[in-house]
């Protein structure tokens, strides 16, 4: 089991870090074309070809929206996870509404943190995925209550209501895997957390407070 618990670590982490880093490189990318972009209007502009201008902008502004870092929690770690499952979402037409403010320092570790956000992003993702485009949606709320960490994610799913087995709601991911909601509960209890999941018309629920 800890050989387990390790490996699904490593990978969690890898998986966290190569999104962002995915992300991060299409920031660099578009500030690098920067300045020929500048000048391509700078030349429609001359020419006086401001239609050409306005379309411009708008191809430009397409292309910064799927870039653009859309969350600033306060906490670093947060916004580097939080972003880079945005971004994973929207290029699977995923559309997500965030609400996130947390202060620059948490008492639970990076490690807990992007075990939780990482897998309930990614399971819901998963859920989305069986929807179409058209039905599409998942909302994140985070916010301090009191002394602890708030965190809200909801998405909407194929299904009116699902079913617990075992007490528990089962992985939409078949056979094998569950895993990373496994962790969530174990760092949830270790903290002295509340953990509540709920399933009604339509929509999937993930409520936690974690003591800060």
């Amino acid at each position: 089991m800890d050989r387990r618990i390790g490996a699904y670590q490593r990978e969690l982490i890898q998986t966290h870090y190569d999104e962002v880093e995915n992300m991060y490189r299409q920031m660099r990318g578009w500030r690098h074309d920067y300045r020929n972009h500048i000048q391509t209007m700078k030349s429609y502009a001359a020419q006086g070809d401001f239609e050409a201008v306005c379309r411009y902008l708008d191809e430009l502004d397409a292309d910064l929206t799927t870039v653009d870092t859309v969350i600033k929690t306060g906490n670093r770690m947060a916004d580097a996870i939080l972003n880079s499952k945005i971004s994973l979402a929207k290029s699977k037409h995923i559309p997500v509404v965030a609400d996130a403010h947390i202060p620059y320092a948490l008492n639970i570790s990076e490690l807990d943190l992007c075990v939780i956000l990482g897998n309930l992003f990614d399971n819901a993702i998963e859920a989305s995925l069986a929807l179409p485009e058209e039905k599409r949606m998942i909302r994140i709320y985070m916010d301090m209550k009191g002394p602890q960490l708030y965190i809200s994610l909801t998405n909407l799913t194929a299904t009116k209501k699902q079913k617990k087995i075992g007490g528990r709601f089962r992985s939409t991911k078949g056979e094998g895997h569950g895993f990373g909601l496994v962790r969530i509960d174990a760092i949830v209890e270790r903290l002295g957390g509340y953990l509540r999941r709920g399933s009604e018309d339509g929509a999937f629920t993930t409520e936690l407070l974690l003591p800060q």
